[in-house]
């Protein structure tokens, strides 16, 4: 198709209405009832890009359930939450969310090129909820600018990338002008739904504000196309260090084998696997959260069976705004005063003893002397 590569046909092409879906796919009853409904909470947008990816014949596609709405989004658990990360009480500046000492996240835009049906920020996102995101530039900057223990700052949204080169540049001058800040990150989908976008003069225009990372969004194999690939080599090129943050969801990589494809694919697209979330409690996500267990199952039929590189950290972002907390399988059998017994990933068991009196006195006297 001659407009394919063309990043603004894609924007414009997108498959937004019920009509046009059921024009390309045949769709099951929740789906047909999940996109009527749409409208109320969560936009439904999906790139024709991405929408390519989709197994027409197949309901419990793993693309196919990440974008196209189901009525179970309907459905709303007792635990679950409108904002569950606790964004909104973490706001000194309407749009900046200040929540760990020296970060923060600076929400940008409410807009994506294809919206995820587990957003966590669906209550601003899309436009189409009761909330609405009401972003104050000059304060944000201002408070940035007055705020000299924040060292690194992260666009995000929406999607970043979404806006033009000229208004995405004229923020990050604006935070590389600012002594304090170290460095900026931006995390965006754009290059899995939307590779046209990450253009030369993009990649050009980013690699003016080094030290610059981009943590991108992969959660299955089948969305590294070659597109894509070509897409985060020209960020790789232009000296932007990546990072992949995957969201854990039933029926799309609930397995270790579908994760380990993802993690060694992601390697050879230069990116490294960063964090494997939980899937947060947002409202109607139940459909598609697993068990904390099966996270750990997947972590553990990684590590000890690839490189280490390719090992993502689990999480759970503490519901309220607790933060990201790291979950890792329990490696320590047992620990006291005679050190520490360990299991490695073939379950044998190792010894390490604890440092010894005689042996703390020992190492202060060679380091005395060596100074």
């Amino acid at each position: 198709m001659e407009n394919w590569h063309d990043y603004k046909w894609q924007l414009k092409n997108r498959i937004t209405r019920l009509d046009q879906i059921e024009k390309l796919i045949p769709l099951t009853s929740e789906e047909k009832a999940g996109i009527q409904l749409s409208g109320n909470k969560l936009a439904m947008s999906i790139t024709p890009h991405f929408f390519n990816l989709i197994d027409r014949d197949d309901p419990d596609c793993p693309i196919r359930k990440q974008v196209i709405p189901r009525i179970e989004e309907t459905f709303t658990d007792r635990s679950e939450m409108s904002d569950p990360c606790g964004e909104d009480s973490h706001m000194p500046v309407p749009g900046l969310v200040h929540r760990y000492p020296d970060r923060v996240l600076f929400l940008v835009t409410d807009r994506c090129a294809a919206y995820c049906r587990y957003c966590t920020r669906s209550r601003v996102v899309s436009g189409v909820s009761d909330q609405r995101l009401e972003t104050q530039w000059e304060a944000a900057f201002q408070y940035l600018e007055k705020t000299p223990q924040v060292r690194d700052v992260l666009l995000s949204g929406g999607d970043a990338l979404l806006l033009s080169d000229a208004r995405l540049e004229k923020i990050l001058s604006r935070l590389h002008a600012i002594p304090h800040i170290q460095f900026i990150r931006i995390g965006s989908r754009i290059p899995i739904f939307l590779p046209q976008r990450i253009t030369p003069e993009l990649c050009t225009m980013l690699s003016r504000y080094h030290p610059l990372f981009i943590s991108i969004h992969a959660n299955h194999p089948r969305e590294l196309t070659s597109e894509v690939r070509e897409a985060l080599e020209r960020l790789a090129n232009a000296g932007i260090p990546m990072g992949n943050q995957s969201v854990l969801l039933k029926g799309v990589n609930d397995s270790v084998e579908t994760q380990k494809e993802l993690v060694h694919k992601l390697l050879i697209c230069r990116v490294r696997p960063y964090y494997l979330y939980q899937c947060d409690l947002i409202e109607g996500s139940a459909h598609l959260r697993t068990s904390i267990d099966k996270g750990i199952q997947i972590i553990e039929g990684l590590r000890g069976h690839t490189t280490g590189y390719a090992i993502p950290q689990y999480v759970i972002d503490g519901p309220g705004g607790g933060g990201k907390i790291p979950i890792n399988p329990e490696y320590v059998v047992k620990q006291d005063d005679g050190g520490i017994t360990l299991r490695n990933y073939e379950g044998k068991r190792f010894e390490y003893p604890a440092s010894t009196e005689d042996e703390r006195v020992q190492n202060d006297k060679v380091s005395r002397k060596l100074r």
